[in-house]
């Protein structure tokens, strides 16, 4: 095709959909839950005595509703309109910010504390379902990686205000209720991005709510059963860019002597920014060669980074060095991850089926942080970095080797 007629092409397509700054804006609320949470909560908490298991459980009280958000994503594909549910979920996610604010810090708080996580959690898996959602039916086909960029790093952006920013507000203003109002009000400013997306018409959706909901299972199904669908698949459930390392940079960062303040500019602000502009990168290269393969060629740099990080000497400087370079990796590996998993669902119960592919993306992550975490037992770090590289290395081979035997045998996909 003439370059001039690919240009006009994609002219027209951009006219007719949102910009993707406006999945960054629609996005926050869910990155702020995170950051508020791990970040301003866990230091108020600790400060006020309250023990680091108790503060644990709270962390862990919050990935729970992450984990089963496939269960009741349909009800974004059968129920209300999207806009409707990404208004809802921000609102009371913000109202339960704004509780935990209003709670007084101490040891007594924890169990009612840990009921308003969960409830704030639970609503905030609908902001992500909305907006991929959005994305999947505004996106045109060669702007899903430039999208799924912006989703990623308006994700790792929410993190740094609702931490950040969060945690600066709890120090400096008068109240600490303070603070949670004004992430509150953030988190249902974040909605007015919703003027700028058009509201999708869900094919799967009849009159008969038994029957729409057949619809969803069935359009999940014949989603899966296609190539792109299993092979995309497949592809988020290979232990490759996961990104397990960057949780335990803190963990061992005494083994290159790096000191806390390093500790908490390269994993804190820093960190946030370098893997936001990680994630815009990572989804430009999305739109321009196979996406699949970008998530490979994503996960072999970030191996790289890995096994430099071991070979190189434990100096302060190569700390910050490859902590750096592998955040960058990491956010590549997050934006092409949201754009397999774009391409792969296209429409219909585009709610359900991400959420779907986002459950089974976790499983890997989960895996690999257990595993990590023997190897530095047994091996140190070097042996940890090392471990996560040669897994990463063997998925790329095994991917390969998969997509030959579809391709050879002919496997029963569309």
């Amino acid at each position: 095709m003439p370059a001039s007629k690919i240009e006009s092409t994609q002219t027209g397509s951009l006219s007719q959909s949102a910009h993707p700054l406006v999945f960054l804006i629609l996005i926050l609320p869910f990155g702020i839950m995170a950051g508020y949470l791990t970040v301003t909560l866990s230091y108020l908490f600790t400060k006020a005595g309250v023990s680091f298991a108790q503060i644990a459980g709270l962390v862990a009280a919050s990935l729970v509703p992450q984990i089963f958000k496939f269960i009741w994503a349909p009800l974004v594909d059968v129920t209300l309109s999207v806009k409707k549910w990404h208004i809802l979920a921000s609102l009371i996610s913000g109202a339960c910010i704004l509780g935990t604010c209003i709670i007084p810090v101490k040891t007594s708080s924890v169990p009612l504390l840990t009921m308003l996580i969960i409830a704030s959690n639970f609503a905030i898996t609908f902001v992500s379902t909305a907006v991929n959602s959005l994305s999947a039916y505004d996106t045109p086909e060669h702007l899903k990686g430039r999208v799924s960029g912006y989703i990623q790093a308006g994700n790792l952006g929410g993190a740094g205000v609702g931490g950040g920013l969060g945690l600066w507000l709890t120090q400096h203003l008068p109240s600490v209720w303070m603070a949670g109002a004004v992430l509150a009000f953030i988190c249902a400013l974040s909605s007015t991005g919703l003027f700028f997306v058009k509201e999708p018409q869900i094919t799967v959706r009849v009159k008969k709510l038994s029957k729409t909901m057949g619809n969803v299972l069935r359009d999940v199904w014949q989603t899966i059963k296609t190539k792109m669908g299993l092979l995309g698949l497949i592809i988020v459930l290979l232990p490759t860019g996961t990104c397990a390392a960057s949780t335990l940079f803190a963990a061992f960062a005494k083994d290159w002597k790096a000191g806390a303040d390093i500790v908490a500019l390269i994993n804190g602000v820093a960190g946030g920014l370098i893997t936001g502009l990680g994630s815009l990168a990572g989804g430009w290269i999305c739109d321009r060669i196979d996406r699949k393969l970008s998530y490979l060629l994503f996960g072999l740099l970030q191996a790289t980074c890995a096994v430099a990080m071991a070979f190189f000497p434990h100096t302060n400087a190569m700390y910050i060095t490859w902590t750096l370079a592998y955040s960058i990796t990491a956010g590549m590996a997050y934006s092409a991850y949201n754009a397999v998993t774009l391409e792969a669902i296209g429409k219909g119960a585009a709610a359900t089926k991400f959420e779907v592919y986002a459950s089974v993306s976790n499983a890997p992550i989960y895996l690999m942080t257990f595993i990590e975490g023997i190897a530095y037992t047994k091996w140190g770090a070097n042996g940890l970095l090392n471990t996560e590289a040669l897994f990463a290395c063997g998925s790329v081979a095994l991917f390969f080797g998969v997509q030959a035997v579809i391709k050879r045998y002919k496997v029963a996909i569309a």
